[in-house]
């Protein structure tokens, strides 16, 4: 049941995603890849792409993977999938915009104090589950040559988490499950961008 949630909502972002591209007409514009350089600090490779849609819309799309069982008790195992709708007030790739997006994820963590005190609830034995929500952004983009650049981003919002307890790290039966309604930030970056064209 969980993985045909999951699958379900892979399928709802990806046709999300071919939606949006086929109701722009192709405009000329860079395409950009990030790497979140703060998400890439919680050792979590990550990547995005950006397709200019016109002159003042583009669509990212940004998924992260972590792999890693930092110790016998402690793991951040997860995959992000979040696709956004940036408007610019300028231009595309320059200056100022907002944007509305989305995120899904799987997640199996065990022992880890999460910063946000809204989420204290998964601080203690291991949760694994999955999330879906959305939220709204803001963020900056800094020039730095033509094929480099630095981008800023917040975002506040909403996520759905699904989820089921565990007290041993790798081996007790499921002890609880939950939902629980998370409101706060969604997304916080700092990227680093390089532009094929």
């Amino acid at each position: 049941m969980f993985q045909k949630k999951s699958r379900n909502f892979s399928i709802f972002i990806l046709a999300f995603v071919c939606l949006l591209m086929a109701s722009q007409a192709s405009y000329a514009q860079q395409i950009a890849v990030k790497t979140n350089l703060m998400y890439a600090a919680t050792v979590t490779p990550n990547l995005a792409l950006e397709y200019g849609l016109s002159k003042k819309t583009t669509l990212d799309l940004s998924y992260g993977l972590n792999l890693f069982t930092f110790s016998n008790t402690s793991k951040f195992k997860h995959w992000l999938l979040q696709p956004e709708y940036p408007y610019w007030f300028c231009e595309t790739f320059n200056g100022h915009f907002i944007g509305a997006h989305l995120h899904g994820a799987q997640f199996n963590v065990c022992n880890i104090d999460v910063p946000i005190g809204r989420l204290s609830v998964f601080n203690d034995g291991r949760h694994q589950g999955y999330l879906y929500g959305g939220g709204l952004s803001y963020g900056y983009h800094w020039l730095l040559s033509s094929r480099w650049s630095l981008e800023g981003t917040v975002g506040a919002g909403y996520a759905r988490i699904h989820y089921e307890k565990f007290d041993c790290p790798t081996c007790s039966p499921i002890t609880g499950t939950g939902v629980y309604n998370y409101w706060g930030i969604t997304k916080l970056g700092l990227s680093l961008i390089y532009f094929i064209k």
